[in-house]
């Protein structure tokens, strides 16, 4: 082989061994500007050149900031993702009667004291760890390990009974495929989430299902009610949530040690800062809003409510991971929303997440030590893969870690392209279908 190839060679080895230091986020960058670009430029980024930190309360919580879905071409996006039946689902339901009605529900099946929502967590993680087998390692992905535990809870919730095995599958096939299509590294598929809604109808129209929305709603409308609350919504942020925190922990072995349930909150609520769940909530004002500073947010203007510039704002804006924080910041204090703003949408589990995310946390960690190396970003493409290793077994070693993160970093350069021909695919189809700019153009005629 002549001097000029082993250069060539050589060069091009070099340029493929960086990859996983730079084509990452550069393909972050490029699924960002395709994004815009396929979107148009609505949108207002909150906190941003118009609003700042300082006002970012305020204007979430002005009453005029209250319009959902209707007139903004974003929302298309998040009804494509979030079908079947999205104009039920509670967070794009627009301001009124229905949205009342549907919210009151909600609140209703959430109502659950402390200590069963305690007792629910705690025995559903507990059939799921049982599942595995017993007395070895076990390399998992978080996401996955939970989503089944929040399937059983919520089912529950619903239906005042234990969520039988095949139920428990169509919760679960059609939330990881909601997850998978939200964060572009796969496709929706429809057929993976119909039969959820099926079941859900024929129980309902059963009269078998506790849960039911008023009159006028039809059966089927509650059954897209209940599918995207509860067997999307519900599923997939408390199963991210507790790939976040048990992430958090596996990554930092010497806080596993002791932690009690004031330690575990800790861990939870700076987990929830660092990385939270809602990225930027979008909401379209229905009526101008006059800022301190003099300017005007008009009419029809759509608010991208930054969660995590916010969070990197204020008395806690380092991306230091510190449970320790909290011992003396108190929440009120720091630019922190884990949940969202009270006057406007809140999560309405946040009164049972905290405990359920601490239950369920409790029971891993009474069986398991956890170890990862893995790169932990807010939007956890990988579903946090992991080490469960039980007591009197060895762990998994400088070595396995060490391949650990070597294939996380590799995955991750083709899971970055992935999601950017995905993404724009998925922008492009839901832009075409318009399903909710249609479904309001409907309603008006």
């Amino acid at each position: 082989m002549s001097a000029p190839v082993v250069v060539g060679v050589l060069v091009a080895l070099g340029v493929v061994g960086t990859l996983p230091r730079w084509l990452p986020a550069t393909v972050v960058r490029l699924r960002q500007w395709v994004f815009a670009k396929v979107n148009g430029g609505e949108g207002i980024p909150v906190p941003g050149p118009l609003v700042d930190v300082d006002h970012f309360e305020r204007v979430y919580a002005d009453p005029a900031a209250d319009g959902r879905s209707r007139g903004a071409g974003l929302s298309d996006l998040f009804w494509y993702w979030l079908s079947p039946g999205p104009h039920m689902h509670q967070e794009h339901l627009e301001p009124g009667e229905r949205y009342r009605a549907v919210a009151a529900v909600t609140r209703r099946v959430l109502a659950v004291r402390p200590q069963r929502a305690d007792a629910l967590a705690t025995a559903a993680t507990r059939r799921v760890l049982d599942e595995l087998p017993a007395g070895r390692i076990h390399h998992v992905r978080l996401r996955d390990l939970m989503m089944p535990v929040w399937a059983e809870v919520f089912h529950e919730l619903i239906f005042d009974e234990e969520c039988p095995p095949e139920v428990r599958a169509l919760i679960v096939t059609n939330a990881t495929d909601v997850a998978a299509a939200l964060k572009c590294t796969g496709l929706r598929h429809l057929d993976r989430r119909y039969p959820l809604t099926r079941y859900l109808r024929g129980r309902v129209e059963a009269g078998t299902c506790p849960v039911t929305l008023p009159a006028p709603f039809t059966a089927e409308e509650t059954a897209w009610y209940l599918h995207g609350a509860f067997g999307t919504t519900a599923v997939v942020q408390m199963a991210e949530a507790m790939a976040h925190v048990l992430l958090s922990l596996a990554t930092r072995p010497d806080l596993q040690r002791g932690l009690d349930d004031d330690a575990l909150d800790r861990v939870i609520d700076e987990t929830l800062r660092v990385h939270p769940l809602f990225g930027v909530a979008h909401r379209i004002t229905s009526a101008p809003i006059v800022l301190p500073t003099g300017a005007t947010l008009p009419t029809g203007s759509v608010l991208l409510f930054d969660y995590l510039a916010f969070h990197r704002s204020g008395p806690a804006a380092d991306d230091r991971f510190d449970p320790d924080r909290w011992r003396t910041l108190r929440h009120r204090d720091a630019h922190f929303i884990p949940y969202g703003v009270t006057a406007n949408r809140a999560c309405p589990a946040r009164g049972v997440a905290p405990v359920m995310l601490r239950a369920a946390t409790r029971e891993v960690l009474r069986r398991y030590a956890l170890a990862s190396s893995v790169a932990h970003s807010r939007s956890l493409p990988s579903r946090g893969p992991a080490y469960l290793t039980p007591a009197g077994v060895a762990g998994p070693g400088r070595l396995r870690l060490a391949a650990m993160r070597s294939r996380d970093r590799w995955a991750d350069v083709g899971r970055g392209i992935r999601q950017l021909v995905l993404g724009a695919w998925m922008v492009v189809d839901a832009r075409r279908q318009r399903l909710c700019t249609n479904y309001f153009e409907e309603a008006v005629r």
